[in-house]
């Protein structure tokens, strides 16, 4: 029995050690200021996102019997490539409406059509982003947070993110970077002009 409580004990230490180191070398990668403890940080930007509708455009849902349910697996992903939109009436939006997707990652408005940005650790999403591009994309609305890119479309607030504190946003950009990958190339936005 002491054998059985000694190899238990044994067991549980060592699954506790290796989530708790392989867990810190990757928290201590994303965080890029001394000043905020990394754990701290990643879990002040999971709370911004749940609070602040990242999740609104960005995650896909499907119809559940409450209404729109976010898709776990496809948790801020943005528009899934192989969405096919129900056709767009253009007169609605010269009338001055704003048509959204029924899962809300893809709008037309005025401006044409724009996609909600995968906004996971993939390459597909933020994956090879820095900090400075992620910050410089909501304090300007520059795409991809690049000099000389075109600007972020709506139905993206940035404008009212841009407000955020540094902390803050690198706090956001520091979660971002632990949320699953997920391969997804989001299309390219349209001129209204372009729309069928």
């Amino acid at each position: 029995m002491r054998t059985f409580y000694f190899l238990c004990s044994s067991l549980i230490l060592l699954v506790g050690y290796y989530s708790c180191s392989s867990g810190n070398a990757q928290i201590q990668a994303l965080s890029s200021s001394g000043n905020v403890d990394s754990l701290q940080m990643i879990e002040r930007g999971e709370y911004l996102v749940a609070t602040i509708g990242c999740d609104d455009c960005h995650s896909p849902k499907r119809m559940g019997p409450a209404g729109p349910e976010i898709i776990p697996e496809l948790r801020l992903s943005g528009f899934q490539d192989q969405t096919k939109l129900p056709p767009i009436d253009i007169s609605e939006v010269e009338k001055g409406w704003v048509l959204f997707a029924p899962d809300l990652t893809g709008a037309v408005g005025p401006w044409g059509i724009s996609h909600a940005a995968n906004l996971t650790s993939d390459d597909t999403g933020i994956g090879l982003w820095r900090e400075e591009n992620f910050i410089k994309a909501i304090r300007e609305g520059k795409y991809k947070g690049l000099d000389g890119s075109r600007a972020i479309l709506p139905p993206m607030p940035w404008q009212v993110y841009r407000n955020l504190d540094d902390t803050d946003l690198q706090a956001i950009f520091a979660y971002l970077k632990t949320v699953p990958a997920v391969r997804n190339v989001v299309p390219a936005p349209k001129l209204l002009s372009e729309l069928p």
